[in-house]
């Protein structure tokens, strides 16, 4: 699967943006774990138009990230084009790699977004969304993808038709999450209009299919049942970055892996560790990790009070011999795969 020239490979699984999650730390090892592509951070474009450090400081990437696509949001279309063509210019604003890719978020759910208009919320304006799609590819020289979901609710299901018209403004790739806004994250994905865009003679470009993607067995059906281009790995990947791991063997071999050991999570969660202080600092990089502390070791028994002990400490010495603890109590147990998922039902 291409996007413009650059080439993920057969059956790519991408890691999907998520706001405090898919930050540098967390893209570089989802990209060694063998995500195929990674997407930063949502990016607002009112910041990026005001010249806000902390959102331009979002559009960083570096070279063991690649490729990597930086996303956009907002509802404004002169804020929306200029955000794109900065996010182009990545690598001269925020340093490091840059973008090889600018993806629009039509997709965010959440009220803060989609409530006034961005993210989701241009699902209720499509020819607006249409108007600012193609207004982007035309001003920027790098590879231009849509993400979006099915529709605003289920009586307003337009994806099939807009899949469409986002194609004929000129965009590489589209990712479609299986929901509508207003189902948020409840409820199953409803793959069948993904598979019915995918079907659809009139599409030539790659679809990427969204939601639910937590299994090997999943990410199989996926390409086999619904024809997808490529998948995106969302909240899946939360506290649990080897899944790319997992649906790359089994897809490339029919096997799945063993549940890999708590030793070696732990080893995986210090490298995180030192990488998220190293690129954020010990407050604010401590802080980030709790998140994905405590989802690293979902699954172990009798693991409250030591999980309470990673995600109240602020002595970055006391969380990594914690976390040695962690590998001398357990680390000869391999939790069952199905309790990693239990966050994100």
């Amino acid at each position: 699967m291409k996007i413009g020239s650059i080439d993920l490979g057969y059956r790519p699984v991408t890691l999907a943006p998520m706001e405090d999650v898919t930050d540098r730390s967390f893209r570089i090892l989802c990209r060694e774990a063998g995500a195929a592509m990674v997407t930063t951070e949502f990016v607002s474009s009112d910041g990026l138009v005001r010249d806000v450090d902390k959102t331009i400081a979002k559009m960083h990437t570096l070279e063991e990230e690649a490729p990597v696509a930086v996303q956009i949001y907002g509802n404004i279309p002169e804020a929306m084009v200029k955000a794109a063509v900065m996010a182009s210019h990545a690598k001269e604003l925020a340093g490091g790699h840059g973008a090889d890719v600018v993806d629009i978020n039509f997709g965010c759910p959440v009220s803060k977004i989609a409530g006034r208009g961005a993210g989701s919320g241009m699902m209720r304006e499509p020819d607006k969304m249409v108007a600012i799609t193609k207004a982007i590819v035309e001003a920027v020289d790098c590879p231009v993808t849509v993400k979006t979901r099915l529709g605003w609710d289920e009586g307003s299901k337009i994806i099939v038709e807009l899949a469409e018209r986002l194609q004929d403004c000129g965009i590489s790739a589209l990712t479609i999450h299986g929901r509508t806004r207003c189902q948020m994250y409840k409820g199953e994905a409803d793959w069948t209009l993904i598979g019915e865009v995918k079907n659809n003679p009139r599409m030539c470009i790659p679809i990427i299919g969204n939601g639910d993607i937590n299994s090997p067995a999943k990410a199989l059906e996926a390409f086999e049942r619904y024809g997808v281009d490529g998948i995106m790995v969302g909240r899946a990947s939360f506290g649990h970055p080897w899944i790319f791991t997992e649906i790359r063997h089994f897809l490339d071999t029919g096997e799945e892996l063993p549940p890999m050991s708590v030793s070696d999570r732990v080893a995986l969660a210090k490298r995180h560790f030192e990488l998220s202080l190293k690129y954020k600092g010990p407050v604010t990089g401590i802080y980030e990790m709790r998140r994905h502390l405590s989802c690293y070791f979902k699954g172990l028994r009798d693991f409250k009070s030591t999980r309470i002990r990673l995600v109240t400490s602020m002595d970055p010495e006391e969380i990594l011999s914690t976390l040695d603890y962690v590998a001398e109590r357990w680390g000869g147990e391999a939790p069952e795969a199905a309790s990693v998922y239990e966050f994100i039902s």
